[in-house]
């Protein structure tokens, strides 16, 4: 009887890509800012391309998007224990936005002082959904942990290859064609600086 795991496969992938990726993005937007004056005077100011940002958040969801990768295409232990590492990846992001609720307004109302004006600063809506694809993330690895062992996995075929072709057994080397003995040889002795045409060299007997 198949594992019945197998067939959450598919939607856990598919929901942890997804979040991964929504993290990703929306780590690396603004998750705060002003209104009014305030807001016009920054936009015009060289910090304004960072203003509210929490660059970790976007650099974390990545390392859950890599581990993602990772695990569509390894087995056993090593597809668990990079589904564990984008646990703890996940779970970064998630205090990242915990901790960013009040960075990124405070880090925006720092840089709106920079240049003298203070005005009304909250958080945008790149902020929720991070905070959202955060959990949903750490839900995915954490239910890939749980499952994987009974996903699907890759085909010994997709392997590297290795000095014994698939399906043969390790044995006395099997001679070549004659005609590619030949061609071999001809390409030998040209390198050699020998004439391949040449009948073979004879020596008078001492």
């Amino acid at each position: 009887m198949p594992d019945p795991r197998r067939r959450t496969f598919g939607p856990v992938v598919l929901l942890g890509l997804a979040s991964a990726g929504l993290a990703a993005l929306a780590g690396n937007r603004a998750w705060a800012q002003g209104h009014g004056q305030a807001a016009d005077r920054l936009s015009g100011m060289p910090l304004a391309d960072e203003a509210g940002k929490v660059p970790a958040a976007g650099a974390l969801a990545l390392v859950v998007l890599a581990c993602w990768g990772v695990v569509l295409v390894t087995r056993g232990r090593v597809r668990r224990a990079v589904a564990a590492l984008g646990v703890l990846a996940s779970a970064g992001v998630l205090v990242t936005v915990v901790t960013g609720w009040s960075s990124s307004v405070d880090s925006l109302r720092h840089d709106l002082s920079e240049v003298g004006t203070v005005g009304s600063v909250d958080h945008t809506v790149w902020f929720w959904l991070a905070a959202a694809a955060a959990l949903v993330s750490l839900l995915a690895t954490a239910l890939a942990v749980r499952w994987a062992p009974g996903w699907p996995e890759m085909g010994s075929r997709y392997d590297a290859p290795t000095g014994t072709p698939a399906g043969s057994t390790a044995g006395p080397e099997t001679p070549a064609d004659p005609a590619e003995q030949s061609s071999l040889d001809l390409w030998k002795a040209m390198d050699e600086g020998r004439d391949p045409t040449a009948g073979p060299t004879t020596h008078p007997p001492e």
